[in-house]
Formats: C-alpha cells, structure tokens, sequence
C-alpha cells in the first residue's frame, strides 16, 4: 500500500542507502508497528483530500452552473415589470408574460453537468419524453475538470432546462439521474442566484485553503515513507528469503534442532563454518552449529567463479549448456577464440576502431548508474557484453590491418613491394602497346619487379589490381580451412583432459587416439598439402603447380591423374596409407570402448561377492524429510546392485553401444561438414569487405568526384549519410551476423568434440539485490 501511494504521487523510492541487517523477531515488531501507523496516517489523509477535492469540485461546478444560466434566464425582466430588449428570440414564447398569463403555470428550471460523450444521447431522449414542453440549452464549461471515478481531466458541458408541469419536472430528473448528470439548485429570482453565486465564492476559498494544507501535511507524510520504505523493503525482504530457507530444513529426530542439506564448495567450507560459529554466538544458543560432510550419489552442481571481465565470455558457454561438474571449462579459451573468430569476418581497422572506442567508452562509465539501470533490453544486452565487444573491436582492428583495409580503403603503411617502374623499364610496354591496354599486368619473375613479401599484411597495391578478388578469395579460403582445422584440433585434445580428470584413460586409446588419426590422417593432411604449396612453389613455376582439390579428390579415390602432378615424390602411397589409417579408425572409435566396458563388466560380475541384504532400519536416508528418489543417500537397491538395477547389464550395453555409434558418425561425418562450415569465416569476411566498397563507392565518392563542382558543403550531407549507413548496416547488422556465425562455430564446431554440458549451476543462498516488483 505505501508503494502504490508513493506511485501515485509520482515518487520513486531510491535505494537502500546501506545494507540493513535481516531484523529479529522485535524488530520485526516494531518494522510492523510503525508501517501500520503510516499507512492508517497515509489512508486518513488521503481519504480527507479525496473527499475535500470532491467537495470543491462540486462548489466549483455549482458556481459554473449558476454563472452559465444567467445567460439564459437574466435577459428577460422579472414578471409583471415592464420588459427589457430580447436579444434571444427563440425564448421569447416560453419567457414572454402575456404568454405565461395564459398557461397559468409557473416556469421551473433544472441545472447541472453532464458528461460531453452523453450530451447527445440525453437531449434526444428529452425530446422523445417531453416534446414541446422545455427548453434545453447546453454549453461547455469554461475550465476542465478532473472526474473523480477516473482520474482524466474533462470539459464538462452545462445544462440548463427550462420546463413547465410537475410531471415533466419529474420526468427530466429521471432522465438525469439515468445519465449520471449532477443536479444543482437554481434559484429562481436574481437575487439569490446573486447571493448563491458570493456565498460558494467563500465557501470555495476556504476550501482552497484547507486543501493546501492537507496536500502539506500529505507531503511530509510520504516524505516519512519514501525514507523508512527502502530500509524496510531490504529487511522485509532478507527476513523472508531466512525464513524460506528454514523452512526447508528437517527436524532431527528430538525435535530439537534443524538439519539443512546444501551443496558447498571445498574452498568456502571454512567460512560456512565460521558463519555458523558466529550465529551461534550472536542468538546466544546453548548448542552450536556444526558442518558434516554427507557421502553423496547425486551429480554435484556446478559452480564456475566468474569476473566482470570473464561474466560475458561464461555466459555464451552456459547459454549452449552448463558445464558438467568438474567437466573441461570451454570458456577460458574463448576469451581469445571467439573474439579472433568474429575477428576474421569483421577484418577492418576504422569499423573495428569504432567498435573498441564504443565498448571502451561503456567499460569507462561502468559504475555510472545510468548506464547501468537502463531499462532498455537492447542496451543493457550490449552492457553486459561490454568486454566481449571490446575484444571483438580490438581483434578486428587487427585482423584489417592483416587484410589491409580501413573501410575498404588500402593503407600504404610500408613501401609496397611491387615496382611498376622497374616493369616499364625492362618489359616490352611500347606506346601503342599502352594505349590499347587500360589494364597492365606485373609479372613477378622479372627482376625487380616483386621485392619480396609485404612486411605485414597484404600489399596495398593489390587494392588497384583488377584480379584483386581471387586472389583474396583463395588467400582467405585457405586460411579458413587451416584455422577451423586447427580449432577442432584443438577441441579435440581438450577431450584428454576430461578423461584423464574422470579416471577413464582406456578412452585415451579408444576415443582420442582414433579421433585424432581420423582427423589429421585427411585433413590435417590437407593442411599440410597447403603449406607445402606454398612454400614449394614460387613465381617462376607458378603456372605448373598442381591443383590440392584434385589431389584430394583422388585420395579418396585411391587413384592418380596424370594431368595434375604429384606435389612431392611417393604422394599416392602416402595418401593410399593416410586413407587406410582414418577408415581403420574407425571401428575402433565404434566398437573399442564398448566391448572394453563389457568385458570389465564381465570380470567384475565373475569376481563379485554376495553381499548380505541390510537391515530395514540401514534402508533410510540419514537425514529425516528427504524422499529416496531425491536424497543424498544411497538406498537398499543402489547397494545390492551397485548402483543399477539388476537388468542393467544388457541395457547398460546396448545403450553404450547405441551412444557410441552415434558418436561415431556423428564425429567422422562432422569433420566433413564442419570443416566445409568454417568456409563461412571466407564468406562473411568477403561479404564484408564488398559491402564496405559498395558503400564507399556509392555514397563518399560520388561526394568527393561527382559533386566536386559545388565545393565541401556537400560532403556535409554525403559524410552524414556515410556514416549513419556504416554504423547501421556495417556495425549493426554486418556484427550481429559476425557474432552469430562465430557463436555457431563454438558451439557446434568446437565444444561438440569434447564439452557435454549436462550440468545445472549452484543456486547458493544469498540476499537478492533490490527488486520490489
């Protein structure tokens, strides 16, 4: 209630200035006591303000009421005196006396407000009920007014109605009454409209006047709440979340104490100690508190310990799967992979540049408040990341630096290593020659020509050159075949620290061993193939340098083409020996460690002793409250079966079996498929740089030739349009696809060799920051 009162008046209570304490039994007391007090004040308060602007409301509808319909009824004189100059003719029949003379009646008035949307509705229905027998005028209200039922402001419209006869009287108030109008007396002589209308002028100022001091006195009393609530909120709040947690314990046998089964880490199990010793001491119980550990068949929760910087890298990992307990961790090496990744599809210097300044500038302003209360989704999801993104800005600065390009713009940072001088000056180019040949080509195995590689990056005159696009397509596409290689290479050598942690070291054998044959023996080889090409084969034998793609195809093939020469002598046994080795891999990773699990299970079964049937009393949980299905303690089935259920030999097998086949043609038809995947690293950083030249083309050099006859004022415009088109299209749009593909490399590329993720997060106790909703 003090909430929504504070809400109403348009307050918002801050936070908790300090961290209160969860309050004992009497302050608790006296937290309920004052809170009452307030709110009984607060409702006193608030009932004589609403009723006080009700009242005034009414004077005030009153005084329009009467003021409004001495317009109507002043213009004529009184009865019997002699008449003053009509001004509106059409009451002249009803308010003329010779005509009153003969209806021998007297004429009555009724006045009041009417709502605006029913005026229409009700001076129809007086029409139809008392036709030709009053006189209805209706006019707006000068001021607005607020309606009381809803709170809206509203120009009410004022109604006067002038009728003769009782019954019809009787009539219009009936009809009034059905449309929620207020009636107010009219007076019918001049004069008492006169002291009426002086009389509600006092009556509405000393109103005026008692209502500004109860709005004072309201004022101090939610000045009292908005300083006592925050405090009270947080104790509330921390006394409830105690007492939830007590009332998940479980009495001991006496009845006496209470016995809480949590998940601790080993390393904090010293302070649970020494919190316990201390709330002892402090409630002044004669019994102390005291931790013992519980033998356990349940999978233990997992708890990662991350930092601000860390957090957002760990949330990418989770939002795939939490990490089984103790289970190799893919977050850490995604600190570097993910942003490297992203990295390659988004290579440029001024839009990595623009991303790092950005992220900068949250990591900067973190603690300010403002940034970070936000309540803008969109905003507070780019917050969270603000390091994730200030790694993906800087990585992308330098991977543009490796393609060369600064919004699709070359940067002669060194001396090129090309030389058209030395070209013109030791080739055949005559003039002619030159004249009917707009694009020249420089041939690397002349001297001088090509001085050796670029010191760092590509070479900003590839930039010129109109085969510029295939010779990065096949730059890049290389590249993203040996980095996805070695990327799941690595996945897949993480997978030996699982099992060596977990004690299952045949599978070092059976799985790792295959798994990487089957990987190296075809593609590491294609890697190979690779790097070899390119450092055998130089400029001078360029043109008959083998194709790796056909090599590769006929590997698989077990055949040779003569066309396309060996790389390196003996390549088709090599490759015939490389080939046996993955498809020999295979039924080792299919069936090795099956039939290793069963024929343990077999000498295990063989050497078993019997093992006498306990007591009922041994049968029950340790600790009271628990179910079997859901304790920490082992029942009487898990000891006579050793954990499975007595048919589990067979079923344990078959779905070993079944896990491992899939397994398998998961993991061999993967290495396929998810090294065709990494081709997207080509794709996107291809289609980001095309979309950058488009940009720059269409838009700054249109600016800087097209409309050079006009001067720099119309750069202004043209820059505008640049830079609003490369922050939407290149930033936006452009990084959110770059941080989809790079999400989907890690997740189904890198963490399926060796991550599980069937884990569930320690929840442990603690106070939840201030959310009063």
């Amino acid at each position: 209630f003090l909430q929504q009162e504070l809400r109403a008046a348009g307050r918002v209570p801050g936070p908790c200035p300090e961290s209160p304490r969860a309050p004992v039994a009497r302050e608790a007391l006296r937290v309920q006591e004052q809170s009452e007090q307030l709110a009984q004040e607060l409702r006193e308060v608030t009932r004589n303000r609403a009723s006080l602007r009700g009242r005034l409301r009414h004077l005030r509808q009153h005084l329009h009421v009467l003021r409004e319909g001495e317009r109507f009824t002043s213009l004529p004189a009184p009865l019997g005196s002699q008449l003053r100059p009509r001004v509106l003719s059409e009451r002249e029949p009803i308010l003329d006396p010779s005509v009153h003379q003969h209806l021998e009646r007297k004429i009555n008035f009724v006045a009041g407000v009417i709502h605006p949307w029913r005026v229409t509705a009700f001076e129809r229905l007086l029409w139809r009920a008392c036709r030709g027998y009053l006189v209805a005028s209706f006019v707006e209200m000068p001021e607005p007014m607020e309606d009381l039922a809803t709170g809206e402001s509203i120009t009410w419209v004022i109604f006067l109605i002038s009728y003769w006869g009782e019954q019809i009287g009787q009539k219009i108030r009936k009809i009034s009454d059905c449309f929620h109008c207020q009636v107010y007396p009219y007076p019918e002589s001049e004069a008492s409209r006169t002291d009426t209308i002086t009389r509600l002028h006092g009556q509405i100022q000393e109103l005026s006047v008692t209502l500004e001091e109860t709005e004072k006195y309201l004022a101090e009393v939610l000045d009292k709440v908005a300083q006592a609530l925050p405090t009270w909120r947080v104790q509330v709040q921390k006394m409830k979340a105690v007492y939830l947690v007590l009332n998940q314990c479980s009495f001991d046998v006496t009845k006496k104490c209470l016995i809480a089964e949590v998940w601790c880490p080993v390393q904090d199990l010293t302070q649970v100690q020494d919190a316990l010793r201390q709330g002892s001491y402090q409630s002044g119980s004669s019994v102390e508190c005291f931790v013992q550990r519980v033998p356990t068949l349940e999978s233990p929760p997992t708890l990662i310990r991350t930092n601000k910087f860390t957090a957002g890298f760990q949330s990418i990992v989770d939002a795939y799967g939490v990490a089984s307990y103790q289970e190799v961790n893919p977050a850490p090496y995604a600190i570097i992979t993910f942003p490297f990744i992203f990295a390659i599809m988004f290579g440029d210097v001024g839009h990595g540049l623009l991303m790092f300044l950005f992220a900068l500038w949250m990591v900067l302003y973190e603690d300010s408040p403002r940034l970070r209360q936000g309540t803008n989704e969109i905003w507070l999801t780019f917050f969270e990341g603000r390091y994730l993104i200030l790694l993906m800005g800087a990585f992308s600065v330098y991977t543009g630096f490796i393609y060369n390009e600064c919004f699709s713009k070359a940067t002669a940072i060194f001396p090129s290593a090309w030389s058209v001088a030395t070209m013109a000056n030791h080739s055949s180019w005559s003039s002619a020659y030159l004249a009917t040949h707009p694009s020249l080509t420089l041939d690397p195995n002349v001297t001088g020509v090509f001085r050796g590689p670029y010191p760092f990056g590509i070479d900003p005159i590839w930039s010129l050159a109109t085969n510029h696009l295939n010779f990065l397509n096949s730059f890049k596409m290389k590249m993203s075949v040996v980095l996805g290689i070695v990327h799941m290479g690595f996945g897949v050598v993480l997978g030996v620290f699982n099992h060596v942690h977990f004690r299952q070291r045949h599978r070092l054998v059976l799985e790792f061993l295959p798994e990487m044959i089957f990987l190296l023996a075809l593609f590491g080889y294609l890697v190979f193939l690779i790097f070899y090409k390119w450092i055998k084969f130089s400029a001078a034998d360029s043109l008959v340098a083998p194709s790796i793609l056909i090599h590769f195809i006929d590997m698989f093939l077990f055949t040779s083409n003569a066309e396309n020469l060996p790389l390196y002598p003996g390549q088709v046994p090599v490759q015939t020996v490389l080939v046996v080795l993955a498809l020999a891999s295979v039924p080792v990773l299919l069936l090795g460690t099956p039939l290793y699990q069963w024929c343990r299970q077999r000498g295990l079964t063989a050497t078993a002793v019997p093992v006498q049937p306990l007591a009922r009393g041994e049968q029950e949980p340790l600790l009271e409250g628990q179910e079997a299905g859901n304790s920490v303690n082992a029942t009487m089935e898990d000891v006579e079966s050793g954990g499975h259920s007595p048919d589990a030999k067979h079923l344990d097998f078959a779905e070993t079996f079944m896990h491992q086949a899939i397994h398998t043609i998961e993991y061999c038809l993967g290495c396929v498929s998810n090294t065709a995947s990494y081709l997207r690293l080509w794709a996107l950083s291809l289609a980001h740089a095309q979309l950058s030249e488009v940009l720059w083309t269409m838009v700054m050099r249109n600016g800087f030739v097209g409309l050079s006859y006009v001067g720099g004022v119309v750069l202004v415009p043209v820059f505008a349009a640049f830079a609003v088109l490369t922050v939407a299209i290149l930033l936006v749009m452009e990084g959110l696809s770059a941080f989809l593909h790079a999400l989907r490399l890690h997740w189904v590329e890198f963490q399926n060799k060796f991550y599980v993720g069937a884990g569930y997060k320690l929840c442990p106790f603690a106070f939840a920051p201030d959310t009063w909703e």
